[in-house]
């Protein structure tokens, strides 16, 4: 897939958000893709999964996901809720992110949703919460901020 310029990549998210078609995002985003992101959307929220795969291995005694992934799949879903539930006028740039490791992330299917916590017209806070099986033990949570404008 060839580079997007600015006003590509708004026109196909906002295709994408028209269509809810989010199975897409990995032809606009290429790193989806090579996560293998699937994004599935209910009536309250954008829940992002990240499917077993052996090469996210980080600690293969455990065996248990590497941390950069977990962090790259927090941050992953943090993007697609920015684009999924705001107008934006540009790709939104990450400027931080704190990731709190719960617990080991087992070589298993991973769920994340997020939230904005502030939405500014400059800077959004969001929080992030990923699990395995039992949403209320989360393997890892993260706080972000983007610049959106």
């Amino acid at each position: 897939m060839s580079t997007l310029s600015s006003e590509e990549f708004l026109e196909a998210i906002t295709k994408v958000k028209e269509s809810k078609d989010w199975s897409s995002m990995s032809q606009i985003i290429p790193y989806f893709d090579y996560l293998g992101l699937d994004l599935n959307q209910t009536d309250e929220e954008i829940i992002c999964v990240l499917p077993k795969n052996k090469r996210f291995v980080g600690n293969p005694v455990l065996p248990a996901l590497h941390g950069g992934i977990v962090g790259a799949f927090l941050e992953s879903t943090a993007l697609v809720h920015m684009l999924a539930t705001q107008e934006v006028t540009q790709l939104p740039k990450i400027i931080n992110i704190t990731v709190e490791y719960l617990r080991s992330a087992k070589l298993e299917d991973s769920y994340a949703a997020a939230v904005i916590t502030k939405p500014g017209r400059r800077v959004a806070n969001m929080r992030v919460r990923a699990w395995q099986g039992d949403r209320n033990k989360p393997i890892a949570t993260a706080s972000a901020n983007f610049l959106v404008s």
